[in-house]
């Protein structure tokens, strides 16, 4: 039996988070595998974990004595680190216990020589492998290079059916024509994102959003909608553990991220059917063919321009909706994803 331990440093429940969760569920019915789930406690992380019936070892804080406890407590056989800075902490502590890095983002502050950029290199030395969710991800880490033969790109997937089971579980009805869900935060870029959706509704006068999530910048987001005056054409929702539905009763999924990994909102709008119109960052450059399944431009005025488009002309979104099934079917495949894991897995011996 061998027992794979996952590590975050979050007590949130976001991208890197739902990786995790989604790798948990890939083997639960392996009988000669046990995964955990290690991150800081907190009641969002908990409650997603218990929807998702995973055990949670929790930690009191991010510190390395607490990844040494939780590691001396679960004795496992394999450790999966998610991103760079649980992979740090755990090249301290793991001893000869074989671990995995996971890195979910294009780091901005690892692209050049920095103290976080250095710590990784150190804590990547002792890596078995390292899984990078994107291409950018990996070429943008300023080392990559030092690590070509231990990296592979591993492209996030979801499981489609439990996208919609989730979704049908949502007696409520919404009516929303763009939708964002993610974390409000400098990533993200949400002040940017309201902006770009009071211009939509000066062009599209019945445009209806909807902002799912909560972070360090929902209140400067708030503020933001209201000097906008936007507040009846955007509902903040705050934080959903099932906005699938939300997400699948609308036109569009929007980005006005910095920088990214290979975003789960993106697949599962893509499982969903919904063109994606966002800035061009990373991994949705990788997944988002530009005028086939959405749009990419770093131009408020042209992301306005497209969502317009998508809204007044009904073939259009026919055709971007149609497209980016085709797509999901293609890039999703659970199978590939689960292998890839296990040729990894096994040699962590």
């Amino acid at each position: 039996m061998r027992r794979i331990l996952h590590i975050t440093m979050s007590d949130t429940f976001s991208g890197a988070e739902n990786v995790a969760c989604q790798i948990i569920s890939m083997y639960r019915n392996d009988f000669d595998t046990e995964m955990l789930y290690c991150g800081i406690e907190g009641s969002k992380i908990r409650n997603a974990l218990q929807e998702r019936n995973i055990r949670f070892v929790p930690m009191k804080e991010r510190s390395p004595g607490e990844v040494a406890r939780v590691i001396r407590e679960t004795k496992p056989t394999i450790i999966h680190a998610h991103d760079m800075k649980a992979s740090f902490y755990v090249t301290l502590t793991c001893g000869n216990i074989p671990y995995v890095s996971h890195i979910h983002n294009n780091n901005v502050d690892s692209r050049g020589i920095s103290v976080k950029s250095i710590l990784y290199y150190c804590a990547a030395r002792k890596a078995k492998h390292i899984f990078w969710v994107s291409k950018s991800a990996y070429e943008g880490y300023v080392f990559h290079d030092k690590f070509k033969k231990r990296s592979s790109i591993l492209y996030n997937v979801i499981d489609t059916d439990d996208v919609y089971r989730k979704a049908a579980q949502d007696k409520k009805e919404y009516n929303y024509d763009i939708v964002y869900v993610g974390r409000l935060t400098y990533q993200k870029n949400p002040q940017r994102l309201v902006g770009v959706l009071a211009g939509i509704k000066k062009r599209y006068t019945g445009m209806k959003a909807a902002i799912v999530g909560t972070g360090d910048l929902e209140a400067e987001t708030k503020q933001k909608r209201q000097e906008l005056h936007a507040e009846e054409c955007i509902d903040m929702l705050g934080y959903s553990g099932n906005p699938y539905k939300i997400l699948k009763n609308a036109k569009i999924l929007i980005m006005t991220s910095r920088w990214e990994g290979l975003p789960m909102c993106a697949l599962e709008a893509m499982a969903l059917g919904v063109p994606i119109v966002s800035t061009p960052t990373d991994g949705l450059k990788e997944i988002v063919e530009d005028g086939k399944t959405g749009y990419l431009s770093d131009e408020d005025n042209t992301l306005i321009i497209r969502c317009v488009d998508i809204l007044e002309d009904e073939e259009l979104y026919k055709r971007l909706h149609q497209k980016i099934l085709e797509k999901a079917s293609i890039i999703l495949d659970t199978k590939s994803y689960k292998a890839a894991l296990d040729k990894v897995y096994r040699q962590c011996k």
